[in-house]
C-alpha cells in the first residue's frame, strides 16, 4: 500500500488528489508544523531529511518532490488514463507542463509570498516576480482558450500538478483577467477527487 506523508500547509493536497483520481489504495500519515518555527517535526525528517512534504512510500521506495511523485504515480498506476501515450509529441508536451508547474510557475508565487511576509514588495524582486506571474497566467490562459485541459480533452497529472499555483493566485488576487484559466480551474476543482482532497486537507490542517 502507498503511504503519503502529509504536512499541514504544504503542497501535498495535489498528491491526495492524484491518488483519488487513480483509485489506488493508500494511507495518509499526517504531520503538523511547529506553531512557532513553522518547521516540520523530527518524525517527518526521519522520512525526508529536508522535512518537506509531500513524500510517498511505495514498496520500499521513498519519493519526494511533487512533480516526481505525480510522474511516478501516473507512470505506474495510470499511464493509459492520465498521460498521453509514451514517445509521442503529446507526451513530450505533457512532460513540459509537469516541469512548468514547479520550474517556472511556482517561483513568482513563492517570491511574492515571501516578499509579502517580509514587507518588501517595492524591491526589484517584487516587480520582477509580479511580471513573471503575469507571464505565467497569460501563457496558461492562452493555452486553455480552446482546450478543456492542458493536454486538450484528456485530464492528466499535469493538470493536478499545475493546480497549486493557479489556485493560490485565484484565492489572493482572483483570475478575472484570465477568463479561460478561471473557467478551467472551476472545472478541475469540481472533480470528485479534487473535492475529496480538499476535504482531507482541511480536516488535517484543522488539527494543527
Amino acid at each position: 500500500m502507498i503511504t503519503l506523508h502529509h504536512l499541514n500547509q504544504s503542497r501535498s493536497k495535489r498528491i491526495i488528489w492524484m491518488l483519488e483520481e487513480l483509485g489506488v489504495e493508500y494511507q495518509l500519515v499526517a504531520y503538523q508544523r511547529d506553531k512557532v518555527t513553522r518547521r516540520a517535526p523530527e518524525a517527518l525528517r526521519a522520512i525526508n531529511p529536508l522535512g518537506r512534504s509531500p513524500v510517498i512510500e511505495d514498496d520500499g521506495l521513498v519519493i519526494c518532490e511533487s512533480g516526481a511523485i505525480i510522474d511516478y504515480l501516473v507512470s505506474r498506476y495510470g499511464a493509459d488514463t492520465f498521460a498521453p501515450p509514451a514517445n509521442t509529441p503529446a507526451h513530450a508536451r505533457y512532460v513540459q507542463w509537469l516541469h512548468f508547474a514547479e520550474g517556472t510557475a511556482a517561483f513568482p508565487l513563492i517570491a511574492l509570498y515571501l516578499l509579502s511576509a517580509d514587507n518588501s514588495q517595492k524591491c526589484f524582486l517584487g516587480g520582477f516576480a509580479r511580471e513573471q506571474m503575469t507571464d505565467v497566467l497569460t501563457l496558461a490562459n492562452n493555452e486553455l482558450a480552446d482546450k478543456t485541459y492542458l493536454m486538450g480533452d484528456q485530464f492528466t497529472g499535469a493538470d493536478v500538478l499545475n493546480s497549486f499555483v493557479f489556485e493560490k493566485i485565484g484565492g489572493t488576487q482572483g483570475l478575472d483577467e484570465y477568463p479561460d484559466l478561471e473557467k478551467y480551474m472551476q472545472r478541475i476543482l469540481a472533480r470528485p477527487a479534487a473535492q475529496k482532497a480538499e476535504a482531507l486537507e482541511r480536516k488535517h490542517d484543522a488539527e494543527a
